[in-house]
Protein backbone atom coordinates (compact mmCIF):
# COMPACT_ATOMS: atom_id res chain seq x y z
CA UNK A 1 0.00 0.00 0.00
CA UNK A 2 1.00 3.35 -0.93
CA UNK A 3 -0.80 6.86 0.03
CA UNK A 4 0.93 10.30 -1.60
CA UNK A 5 -0.30 12.74 1.00
CA UNK A 6 -1.09 16.42 0.61
CA UNK A 7 -1.57 19.07 2.54
CA UNK A 8 -4.40 21.35 1.42
CA UNK A 9 -6.25 23.83 2.65
CA UNK A 10 -8.95 22.60 -0.13
CA UNK A 11 -9.45 19.70 -2.14
CA UNK A 12 -12.54 17.65 -4.41
CA UNK A 13 -13.09 15.01 -6.54
CA UNK A 14 -15.73 15.52 -9.35
CA UNK A 15 -17.15 12.79 -11.36
CA UNK A 16 -18.81 13.65 -14.11
CA UNK A 17 -19.18 17.68 -13.48
CA UNK A 18 -20.74 16.34 -9.64
CA UNK A 19 -18.44 16.80 -6.58
CA UNK A 20 -18.32 13.49 -4.82
CA UNK A 21 -15.97 14.52 -2.14
CA UNK A 22 -14.85 17.49 -0.87
CA UNK A 23 -12.57 18.90 2.33
CA UNK A 24 -11.36 22.51 3.57
CA UNK A 25 -8.18 22.42 5.32
CA UNK A 26 -6.75 18.89 6.21
CA UNK A 27 -5.22 15.94 3.89
CA UNK A 28 -5.78 14.69 0.31
CA UNK A 29 -4.53 11.18 -0.01
CA UNK A 30 -4.00 9.43 -3.27
CA UNK A 31 -3.92 5.48 -2.19
CA UNK A 32 -2.56 2.32 -4.12
CA UNK A 33 -3.60 -1.08 -2.85
CA UNK A 34 -1.02 -3.59 -4.06
CA UNK A 35 -1.46 -7.24 -3.98
CA UNK A 36 -1.64 -9.12 -0.75
CA UNK A 37 -1.98 -5.83 1.81
CA UNK A 38 -3.21 -7.40 4.73
CA UNK A 39 -5.56 -5.67 7.69
CA UNK A 40 -2.72 -5.11 9.59
CA UNK A 41 -1.38 -2.51 6.94
CA UNK A 42 -4.89 -0.98 6.69
CA UNK A 43 -4.43 -0.39 9.99
CA UNK A 44 -1.32 1.08 9.96
CA UNK A 45 -1.96 3.59 6.90
CA UNK A 46 -5.07 4.68 8.53
CA UNK A 47 -2.70 5.54 11.73
CA UNK A 48 -0.18 7.16 9.68
CA UNK A 49 -3.11 9.33 8.06
CA UNK A 50 -4.56 10.89 10.73
CA UNK A 51 -1.19 11.02 13.02
CA UNK A 52 1.56 12.01 10.94
CA UNK A 53 2.88 15.42 11.90
CA UNK A 54 3.05 17.70 8.48
CA UNK A 55 0.90 20.56 9.70
CA UNK A 56 2.41 23.58 12.11
CA UNK A 57 2.32 24.11 15.35
CA UNK A 58 2.97 27.85 17.20
CA UNK A 59 5.87 28.24 15.87
CA UNK A 60 5.91 26.90 12.99
CA UNK A 61 7.14 23.50 13.20
CA UNK A 62 5.51 20.67 11.60
CA UNK A 63 4.69 18.86 14.74
CA UNK A 64 0.97 18.70 14.51
CA UNK A 65 -1.53 16.17 12.81
CA UNK A 66 -4.46 15.79 11.24
CA UNK A 67 -6.54 14.19 14.25
CA UNK A 68 -4.55 17.51 16.47
CA UNK A 69 -5.96 19.90 13.73
CA UNK A 70 -9.27 18.08 13.20
CA UNK A 71 -8.73 18.93 9.87
CA UNK A 72 -10.80 16.84 6.58
CA UNK A 73 -9.43 13.95 4.79
CA UNK A 74 -9.81 13.37 0.97
CA UNK A 75 -9.04 10.02 -0.16
CA UNK A 76 -8.77 8.93 -3.67
CA UNK A 77 -7.94 5.24 -5.05
CA UNK A 78 -5.15 5.84 -7.55
CA UNK A 79 -3.96 2.43 -8.91
CA UNK A 80 -1.35 3.94 -11.43
CA UNK A 81 0.53 5.04 -7.86
CA UNK A 82 1.76 1.32 -7.82
CA UNK A 83 2.97 1.37 -11.46
CA UNK A 84 6.11 0.08 -11.99
CA UNK A 85 8.31 2.47 -14.00
CA UNK A 86 11.78 1.16 -13.70
CA UNK A 87 12.36 0.33 -17.47
CA UNK A 88 10.61 1.48 -20.81
CA UNK A 89 7.94 4.13 -21.92
CA UNK A 90 5.27 2.83 -20.27
CA UNK A 91 3.91 1.84 -16.92
CA UNK A 92 3.31 -1.51 -15.88
CA UNK A 93 0.49 -1.95 -13.51
CA UNK A 94 1.24 -5.91 -12.79
CA UNK A 95 2.51 -4.47 -8.98
CA UNK A 96 -1.37 -2.89 -8.25
CA UNK A 97 -3.69 -4.98 -6.82
CA UNK A 98 -6.54 -6.29 -8.75
CA UNK A 99 -9.60 -4.26 -9.02
CA UNK A 100 -11.58 -6.30 -6.79
CA UNK A 101 -8.76 -6.72 -4.46
CA UNK A 102 -8.02 -2.88 -4.71
CA UNK A 103 -11.42 -2.22 -3.82
CA UNK A 104 -11.81 -3.90 -0.96
CA UNK A 105 -8.96 -2.87 0.36
CA UNK A 106 -9.41 0.50 0.13
CA UNK A 107 -13.05 0.08 1.21
CA UNK A 108 -11.35 -1.36 4.51
CA UNK A 109 -9.16 1.74 4.81
CA UNK A 110 -11.84 4.09 4.49
CA UNK A 111 -13.74 2.47 6.81
CA UNK A 112 -10.86 2.25 9.44
CA UNK A 113 -10.16 6.15 8.67
CA UNK A 114 -13.54 6.72 9.62
CA UNK A 115 -13.83 5.02 12.75
CA UNK A 116 -10.70 6.92 13.94
CA UNK A 117 -11.32 10.16 12.57
CA UNK A 118 -15.02 12.36 13.46
CA UNK A 119 -14.06 15.17 11.88
CA UNK A 120 -15.06 13.25 8.60
CA UNK A 121 -13.74 11.15 5.79
CA UNK A 122 -14.48 12.19 2.14
CA UNK A 123 -13.45 9.97 -0.78
CA UNK A 124 -13.82 9.60 -4.60
CA UNK A 125 -15.43 7.16 -6.48
CA UNK A 126 -13.44 3.73 -6.73
CA UNK A 127 -12.92 2.74 -10.66
CA UNK A 128 -14.49 6.16 -11.82
CA UNK A 129 -12.98 9.01 -13.91
CA UNK A 130 -12.44 11.58 -11.20
CA UNK A 131 -11.16 14.85 -11.36
CA UNK A 132 -8.85 16.07 -8.57
CA UNK A 133 -8.75 19.53 -7.69
CA UNK A 134 -6.71 20.96 -5.00
CA UNK A 135 -4.71 23.58 -3.37
CA UNK A 136 -1.76 22.23 -2.09
CA UNK A 137 -0.53 24.41 1.21
CA UNK A 138 2.98 24.42 1.56
CA UNK A 139 3.74 22.82 -1.06
CA UNK A 140 3.72 19.62 1.39
CA UNK A 141 3.88 16.03 -0.08
CA UNK A 142 4.96 12.58 1.31
CA UNK A 143 4.68 9.40 0.14
CA UNK A 144 3.64 7.24 3.12
CA UNK A 145 4.14 3.22 3.19
CA UNK A 146 2.19 1.57 6.08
Amino acid sequence: MLALIQRVTEARVTVDDAVVGAIGPGLLALVAVEPGDTEAQFRRMSQRLLGYRVFGDDDGKMNRSLTDIGGGLLLVSQFTLAADTRSGMRPSFTTAAPPAEAERGFDRLVAICREMHAPGVETGRFGAHMVVSLVNDGPVTFLLRP
